[in-house]
């Protein structure tokens, strides 16, 4: 690996601070670096439950390199687990399915249940014989991965080490618990994905401030301004930004979509936007919530899946199909236009001379905030 990074200036205070160093958005090296100490070692978004909803539904995901498997078991539940076979470690499955019986390794016909256990090991003992003293079923089954699922998303901890997810999220859980109740997904045209050429950091630092709304975004700042907004900058696993004037949508005839059930005044108005470290973005209003899941695909290519959430009348109410449609065109139209400002710092971390940048303490304490949490994992990892 090449020479670690100087990490010093950047767990400054924001009013000293630096941004991170150029090699964090170019160096291939460092990305290995953080895809362990910042990745794998904390609790990174992979996949939705939507997209295996029904018992026997597995989907395989490949996260940076490494084969995952989510799989809905016959209990319903959610399980992350290696894709590979303890045997040869073959991959299991390679596409999306419905498995109806075990899953079955395609090489030697290694059997796994739905929660991972070994069950049969087909002529493992010699032709015709399915057992070996030397094969322990009860020992071999799939490796687990921890995971947890939270408003649809699959977080998975793949290191082991971090804290239990409801103990390192505490904080948001706490701070959005109205919002701890039954969402429906609003179908195939809330499912957006856009491609960037860009380190995965670069869009959540962006996502984190309302700094750049009069410049990339004229049309929401027209009617939510930057001084409507409110940096959300705390300590530990998460930051954002709110507005105070939130306008829902309005369709013909005067619809509206239904609030999510007993909000506080608070979400008449306000709508809030959070990044939750590392990989996640989120934002809630009082009538729909949405996701934004960052998969990096490589040093400067980021996949954003982008998913909308809403009170289940709003989905199965025919007269809300095109608003539905509306809203997420808005939402991907106003996504879009911060494509150019993120590919645009990624093609500026070329430039030797940037020295990781100058926060405006007044604007950019979110930014900081990841800046600081990301170097901290990373001194974290080399001290160990």
């Amino acid at each position: 690996m090449s020479v670690q990074t100087n990490l010093k200036d950047v767990l400054q205070p924001v009013e000293k601070a630096k941004g991170l160093p150029n090699a964090h958005y170019i160096d291939l090296d460092v990305f290995d670096e953080e895809k362990q100490a910042v990745l794998f070692n904390n609790w990174s978004g992979i996949g939705y439950g939507k997209d295996i909803p029904s018992a026997g539904d597995a989907k395989p995901i490949n996260f940076l390199g490494m084969p995952l498997l989510m799989v809905r078991d016959r209990d319903g539940e959610i399980g992350v687990f290696q894709n590979t076979c303890r045997h040869r470690g073959m991959i299991l499955i390679e596409e999306p399915t419905k498995v109806r019986g075990p899953i079955r390794c395609p090489y030697h016909g290694w059997c796994y249940g739905l929660k991972g256990e070994l069950r049969t090991t087909p002529h493992v003992g010699g032709p015709g014989n399915n057992e070996h003293e030397e094969i322990k079923l009860d020992k071999l089954g799939l490796f687990k991965i921890r995971s947890y699922v939270w408003h649809d998303i699959v977080f998975v901890n793949i290191s082991g080490e971090a804290p239990e997810f409801t103990n390192a999220n505490a904080a948001l859980m706490e701070r959005w618990k109205e919002f701890d109740q039954p969402m429906t997904h609003g179908g195939p045209e809330s499912s957006m994905k856009l491609q960037l050429k860009a380190n995965w950091k670069l869009a959540v630092e962006n996502y984190l401030e309302s700094y750049h709304l009069p410049f990339v975004h004229p049309g929401l700042n027209s009617y939510s301004r930057l001084e409507d907004h409110y940096n959300i900058d705390e300590s530990g696993q998460y930051a954002g930004q709110g507005t105070l004037v939130y306008q829902q949508l309005e369709g013909e005839g005067g619809h509206k979509f239904p609030d999510f059930d007993d909000l506080s005044d608070k979400w008449n108005e306000a709508g809030e936007y959070i990044a939750v470290y590392p990989n996640v973005l989120l934002g809630t209003h009082r009538d729909h919530f949405f996701t934004i899941l960052l998969e990096p695909t490589g040093l400067n290519e980021t996949t954003e899946h982008i998913e909308l959430y809403y009170k289940d009348e709003a989905v199965k109410n025919p007269e809300m199909g095109t608003m539905l449609a509306t809203n997420a065109i808005r939402w991907k139209s106003v996504l879009e236009e911060d494509i150019f400002v993120v590919e645009g710092m990624q093609r500026g971390r070329k430039g030797d001379l940037f020295d990781g940048g100058k926060f405006s303490p007044a604007m950019d304490g979110p930014t900081h905030n990841f800046h600081h949490w990301v170097a901290s994992n990373l001194e974290a990892s080399r001290n160990t």
